[in-house]
């Protein structure tokens, strides 16, 4: 069992999410970073679909009340054991009644905490993840809950050193430089309620990342997108990446814990492979579109 000692600003409970009930008004939500999640699931040898914990900024305080092993992935911050500094990146023991302290974010926004055998409360539409909109699955955490661990594997990776190295390599892709992240994207089912001009507007923005973001949707503000198709759309279907443009023309990305329907028009769908960047994006980012083909 692992004590919560501190929340932090939004610790949440995610695995990779519950894909395939969208049909039903049930959004995928999981890791807004995956890679990451993955990632840590391995150097501590569970299933890439374990959960775990994602952190918001803040970090998280807690106590193991058995021995265990954990990693911190994700966004780099100061890890430590009973006060003893740890490495980032790589697994550790950490003792019966020890506290482990993940440190606020020193980049990105999010880190994703494992533990050996992942965290094992009731799954819901065979997920784990806590789904900040709907409010299905573990409600975010709170001082003083308990969270059952799973079966620790038998075998840990022995080569910490070498999944570290490939951990870097991967991440390379994601890192924000200079602030700034491009995303691929795609002309949506309703780019022609948009002027030609304004597509071109999308793909030359540029645009930057709102305070309002969240595990939702990533707001941007800069040049709006005029319509050349007034009225009402009756709601209908959105996917993950979807670009919706409300009234004010200010597009919205929407990520992991998005609605599955909505009544504004999507004038493009963002790649999935990019989205894990608004995972790790900082209100005041620039975010540029470029075409995916």
């Amino acid at each position: 069992m692992i004590e919560v000692l501190k929340p932090g600003l939004l610790t949440t409970i995610q695995d990779l999410g519950r894909p395939g009930y969208a049909h039903v008004g049930v959004a995928r939500s999981g890791a807004l970073d995956a890679p990451a999640l993955i990632l840590a699931n391995r150097l501590v040898g569970n299933a890439d679909g374990a959960a775990g914990l994602e952190t918001t900024l803040t970090g998280v305080a807690l106590r193991a009340e058995v021995v265990t092993t954990a990693v911190v992935t994700g966004a780099a911050a100061a890890v430590t054991v009973d006060g003893e500094r740890v490495e980032f990146g790589a697994a550790f023991a950490v003792p019966a009644g020890a506290v482990i302290e993940v440190g606020p974010a020193e980049a990105g926004v999010r880190s994703y905490l494992a533990f050996a055998g992942g965290v094992s409360v009731a799954p819901v539409l065979g997920s784990r993840s806590t789904d900040t909109l709907s409010g299905l699955g573990p409600p975010p955490l709170r001082a003083g809950f308990v969270l059952p661990l799973g079966h620790i594997p038998a075998d840990i990776p022995a080569d910490q050193g070498e999944m570290v190295a490939v951990q870097r390599s991967n991440h390379d892709h994601k890192q924000l430089i200079d602030g700034e992240v491009e995303v691929r994207v795609r002309m949506g089912p309703r780019h022609d309620w948009f002027s030609i001009s304004a597509r071109d507007v999308l793909l030359h923005g540029p645009y930057t990342l709102s305070v309002k973001s969240n595990r939702v949707g990533a707001r941007l503000a800069g040049p709006p997108l005029s319509r050349t198709v007034s009225g009402e759309l009756p709601s209908e279907g959105i996917v993950l990446g979807a670009v919706q443009v409300p009234a004010d023309g200010q597009p919205l990305i929407f990520l992991a814990d998005h609605p599955t329907t909505g009544g504004y028009p999507v004038i493009g769908v963002v790649d999935a492979a990019d989205l894990a960047l608004f995972a790790q994006a900082r209100p005041g980012t620039t975010v540029r579109f470029v075409t995916w083909t």
